[in-house]
């Protein structure tokens, strides 16, 4: 305690101590909903969706969201923690949760946990996971890359060789060969060294690579490389890219065809909704069936998006059938996870 010049007798002392002990800590509230974030969420547009389907689905309920923007492994097991302590539901995103979000969960059985984009082994029975089929959406992507590529090229670049980033760049060259048989494709190639998901120089060499042998259309599954990508793309004429997450287009105009976009906010709306309901699976996976997963291409307002697919109406006719026969079942579109098993 700090006393500020005070002098205190014992027994004052022990009374004022005994009257904080005594103090119960602050109820949870059932209708509030905390997102707890990776990273500042600053201008990462793939956190700002996830804030604002927080609030949405908050605002459902008719209650409130807060949102604890983390720095380091070190805030957000604090963020967590004390998001645990005051939520009724807790919102987190990625994979740097994977390891403390079961430590946090087994001490706060009544509190409700909804972690997006990735899922600890160990799951709590307060745990939910809502997670992405990205597949569908890439192969989507590569058809697209095989309908409007010039020179009959096309070639992935991603942060790391890791199973999870060839759901990118695998189906992404699946799909090109799909609707254009006789397509090339690269190599796909990697980023790597220390910060591979925000390494634009290296995005950049990587892209300089591909164009060098007349790739003009290249999946970036980069994360924060993918600027550097987008630039290096402008070394070959009418080369594009395909963005993730969200709307790149305008971030380099005149260099992306088109997004690989993962609806996060839909997916928090959707988990936290169920959780309230009694009915959210432990897993659930959601694509394009569910609106989880999308091309900026295929939806409203694509000729306002500043995504080149919006001059290539005849490809996006043929790609919206095929995500018709995707959403069907007709098409089946393979897991490079499950094959990797």
């Amino acid at each position: 305690m700090k006393f500020q010049g005070l002098m205190m007798s014992g027994a004052a002392m022990v009374l004022a101590v005994s009257a904080l002990v005594a103090q119960p800590a602050a109820a949870a509230d059932p209708k509030l909903v905390v997102f707890v974030s990776p990273n500042p969420i600053g201008v990462n547009d793939f956190l700002k969706l996830a804030k604002t389907g927080t609030e949405k689905a908050a605002a459902a309920l008719g209650g409130t969201a807060k949102a604890y923007e983390s720095t380091d492994p070190t805030t957000i097991r604090q963020n967590l923690e004390a998001a645990a302590k005051e939520a009724g539901v807790v919102v987190a995103v990625g994979f740097e949760f994977n390891d403390v979000l079961p430590e946090v969960a087994k001490a706060n059985p009544e509190t409700k946990f909804l972690l997006v984009d990735s899922c600890p082994q160990t799951l709590a029975p307060n745990i939910y996971c809502s997670v992405f089929r990205e597949y569908e959406a890439t192969f989507l992507a590569g058809a697209e890359a095989g309908l409007t590529t010039k020179t009959g090229k096309v070639g992935a670049i991603g942060a790391l060789d890791i199973p999870f980033l060839h759901r990118y760049t695998d189906p992404f060259l699946a799909g090109a060969k799909h609707v254009k048989p006789d397509v090339q494709t690269a190599e796909t190639l990697w980023i790597g060294g220390n910060n591979p998901f925000s390494d634009p120089a290296r995005g950049q060499q990587r892209a300089a690579v591909l164009v060098s042998d007349d790739v003009d259309r290249v999946m970036a599954a980069g994360a924060g490389s993918n600027g550097g990508i987008f630039k290096g793309l402008g070394d070959l004429d009418g080369a594009a890219a395909f963005g993730v997450d969200v709307n790149q287009c305008k971030q380099a105009p005149g260099a992306v065809m088109d997004n690989v976009e993962k609806r996060t906010d839909v997916v928090i709306e959707k988990g936290v909704a169920g959780i309230a309901k009694g009915d959210q699976p432990q897993v659930a996976a959601l694509g394009l069936a569910e609106g989880g997963m999308t091309l900026t291409g295929l939806e409203a307002g694509v000729a306002a998006s500043g995504c080149l697919i919006a001059e290539y109406p005849e490809a996006l006719a043929k790609v919206k059938a095929l995500r018709d026969e995707i959403v069907a079942g007709t098409l089946k579109v393979a897991d490079p996870m499950q094959l990797a098993k």
